[in-house]
């Protein structure tokens, strides 16, 4: 399966340590005066890593690996003592990463590991990611604001995460888990003016260009992934009726294939002035 985990450019490397100390999962070593993984199967793709390197040596890649295993974590870090157990629980609280956060809970709890709790409820660290844009977040359960400044009512918003570029998106995420998702093109948002209500209410969202964005057999691998290890529910495409669009579908259809499940599709396309044209499944 494909998943993203870090990648290091040795010669940008400088043998400082600084990633070492910032991945608590164990996945990273100095071996010869430079930062190397020792295992995919400890890196959980969320890049702490990259902010703690001075050099630029460190960048987030997709490629084939065992998925990720909580437990083997845990396993490895435990001999490590509390405050590596409470960094690497909070590194996952903090990315809203909620079943690895309770897998390492439940596996503290059964191997009667001692760990002050208290410690988990302290301020949130400062984002040491890269680009702070795309951390994840899921909104499910945050109450709406009221600070926002608006000369009218204020629209009702179905966002229900961030990032919402496939690209950017961990197909993994809690927010994809047995989730309905709608994968729509990047202009039939533009198009809809009621996209919130009528397309996105209850479903994670990935936007997509098929005819501008690189590399697409990324987007078949992520959304097979998301079929086959999320165990999305169903999978919406919304497409314009121009005919680069339809390479969303394809990909759709393609995923599905790759992942061996036979989950639901819906194809919606809309014309250039927002009419829903068809609305099918697939």
């Amino acid at each position: 399966m494909k998943r993203s985990v870090i990648k290091i450019d040795e010669a940008l490397c400088n043998g400082c340590g600084s990633c070492v100390s910032g991945c608590h999962e164990g996945a990273l070593q100095l071996i010869n005066g430079k930062a190397v993984m020792i295992s995919d199967l400890y890196c959980d793709g969320l890049g702490a890593c990259i902010g703690e390197c001075p050099t630029g040596a460190i960048e987030l890649i997709e490629k084939e690996t065992e998925p990720y295993n909580e437990i083997a974590v845990m396993e490895r870090i435990s001999v490590k003592g509390e405050d590596v157990i409470i960094a690497h629980l909070k590194h996952l609280k903090n990315h809203n990463e909620i079943e690895w956060f309770n897998q390492g809970l439940k596996w503290c709890e059964e191997n009667n590991v001692k760990i002050n709790l208290s410690r988990l409820e302290e301020e949130k660290p400062k984002m040491a990611c890269g680009c702070p844009g795309s951390m994840e977040r899921d909104f499910k359960h945050v109450a709406p604001t009221s600070n926002s400044i608006v000369t009218g009512p204020a629209p009702a918003t179905e966002l229900r995460q961030w990032p919402v570029q496939l690209h950017l998106l961990n197909p993994q995420a809690s927010f994809f888990k047995e989730a309905d998702v709608l994968l729509a093109s990047d202009c039939s948002a533009f198009s809809f003016g009621n996209f919130h209500g009528k397309f996105l209410k209850n479903k994670a969202l990935a936007i997509a260009c098929p005819k501008l964005d690189n590399n697409l057999q990324s987007y078949v691998d992520k959304l097979s992934e998301m079929i086959r290890t999320s165990r999305i529910n169903t999978l919406t495409v919304l497409i314009m009726e121009v005919p680069c669009c339809g390479g969303l579908l394809q990909i759709a259809k393609n995923a599905r294939e790759k992942s061996g499940i036979n989950i639901p599709i819906k194809c919606i396309v809309l014309s250039v002035q927002g009419e829903i044209i068809s609305e099918n499944w697939v």
